[in-house]
């Protein structure tokens, strides 16, 4: 059986009525091809623009290993001049990603060149964008975003292959416990079901992005990101209405990562296969019971 994977909606355009309809009230995701052509973005950032632009700033870069057990999330592999590592992205393949940089703190002229999509829904937190880098053949790896936001992530320069899954399939993807990703020890692209069998049968959706395609994610999808072209991508995001949406999200952004930093720091690797075993032991319960129904 394997992994099924659906294909994306995709729309040209989209009214509000529509939008809220078919994929912000059912929480579905869509690609929206046209919503970034309005944007000065859309002719402008080319790779020479943003290197111009930001400059000679000192950036953490992140690559594909799994991560050290000892270090909080995010801790960065090496550091580089953003410029060179522009130019190392257009040169030839890397592992090498930019998470998370902030245009507001390096680049303030980048926050006048796209428009957030207030026509179809509010909540934007306009003082959190994020744009995100990576050489051909880098991997995001498996998680959903800890502050359940809802995404909308426009791609630039290149195309970007994407898969995602629903929060109900959080234990058959080996969801590590105190925390929002897997299990890194499997390649969701072609993995080892005899190795991890709760990956079998598992149901998300296909997406490939093209420059200026506009990716809506709803809170709580997991992703998984591949550049298939050094590239990068901006993500605008807003609040869920739901007090409990929002409830969660503050107990992940602070105790619940507070906590897993501690036992990380204390434990270190002893905590770290702990955490491993029992992700595994909850995918096999999983599975066995035939979750989700």
């Amino acid at each position: 059986m394997g992994i099924i994977l659906k294909p994306i909606d995709v729309v040209d355009d989209i009214s509000k009525e529509d939008f809220y309809e078919k994929y912000l009230k059912p929480r579905r995701p869509v690609v929206i091809k046209n919503m970034a052509k309005k944007w000065p973005a859309y002719q402008k950032w080319t790779m020479d623009y943003v290197k111009e632009v930001v400059g000679d700033v000192e950036v953490p870069l992140y690559d594909s290993k799994k991560a050290d057990p000892a270090a909080p999330l995010n801790t960065p592999t090496t550091k580089m001049k953003f410029a060179d590592y522009i130019d190392l992205i257009q040169r030839e393949p890397t592992d090498l990603r930019i998470f998370f940089f902030d245009p507001i703190k390096h680049a303030g002229k980048l926050l006048e060149e796209y428009i957030p999509p207030k026509e179809l829904m509010g909540g934007f937190l306009d003082k959190y964008p994020g744009m995100f880098f990576g050489g051909k053949g880098s991997v995001t790896f498996l998680h959903f975003d800890i502050d359940l936001a809802h995404i909308f992530h426009t791609h630039f320069n290149g195309r970007k292959h994407v898969m995602l899954f629903e929060n109900k399939w959080k234990e058959r993807l080996y969801q590590l416990p105190y925390a929002t990703y897997a299990l890194e020890d499997y390649d969701i692209e072609n993995p080892d079901f005899e190795k991890y069998p709760a990956l079998d049968g598992v149901e998300g959706i296909d997406c490939y992005l093209e420059h200026g395609d506009t990716l809506f994610m709803p809170t709580g999808w997991w992703h998984w990101m591949k550049y298939l072209d050094g590239s990068f991508s901006l993500s605008l995001r807003a609040w869920d209405k739901s007090w409990g949406v929002k409830a969660q999200s503050l107990w992940n952004l602070t105790v619940q990562r507070k906590f897993d930093d501690i036992m990380k720091s204390n434990f270190k690797k002893k905590y770290m296969d702990w955490k491993e075993k029992v992700a595994i032991k909850r995918a096999e319960m999983a599975l066995k019971r035939g979750l989700p129904r």
